[in-house]
């Protein structure tokens, strides 16, 4: 999936740096993609793409919180759009233990730890559906991105380092 995200966007041929944001940005790449592919195939430099992929990341958090419930009452009307947030709102509340358990450093540590289905996008999510304060929402999963952004650089630079 994350292969047909970039050609999609090369295909517009846009700025190296503006694709690390807006790769950085989008619920399936998020960081993970956008700091590997930044450093080993852009050929943008180690600095730059770990800050830009920070800030590209750190964009969705208020939108996710803020947006998610009544884009979703909205949206619900159709009977498809109906099971789709029933299933994203499942699929979420089955990985929200650690968050619900610890709150601010939960949400920290589940954005902070690179695994599949983890990070900034889920995270706002289960925060926003745990009805958890904003600004505690922000501040962990902006240290949870620049956590992931270290831990996917350092494995980057490793890798290309190796290899």
């Amino acid at each position: 999936m994350q292969e047909y995200i970039y050609d999609f966007l090369s295909s517009f041929n846009l700025p190296p740096r503006l694709m690390i944001v807006l790769l950085s940005t989008l619920p399936v790449t998020e960081l993970r993609a956008s700091i590997p592919l930044g450093i080993l195939v852009l050929k943008q430099g180690v600095r730059d793409t770990f800050f830009l992929s920070i800030i590209g990341n750190i964009l969705p958090i208020a939108p996710v919180y803020f947006l998610l419930e009544p884009v979703s009452r909205r949206l619900s009307g159709t009977e498809f759009m109906r099971k789709f947030f029933e299933w994203l709102f499942n699929k979420a509340k089955k990985k929200s233990g650690l968050i619900e358990k610890y709150e601010a450093l939960g949400l920290m540590l589940f954005v902070g730890i690179p695994f599949p289905g983890t990070g900034v996008w889920t995270g706002c999510l289960i925060a926003a559906l745990l009805r958890m304060r904003f600004a505690p929402t922000f501040i962990a999963a902006s240290a949870g991105v620049m956590m992931a952004a270290v831990i996917v650089t350092v494995l980057t630079v490793i890798g290309k380092i190796a290899f």
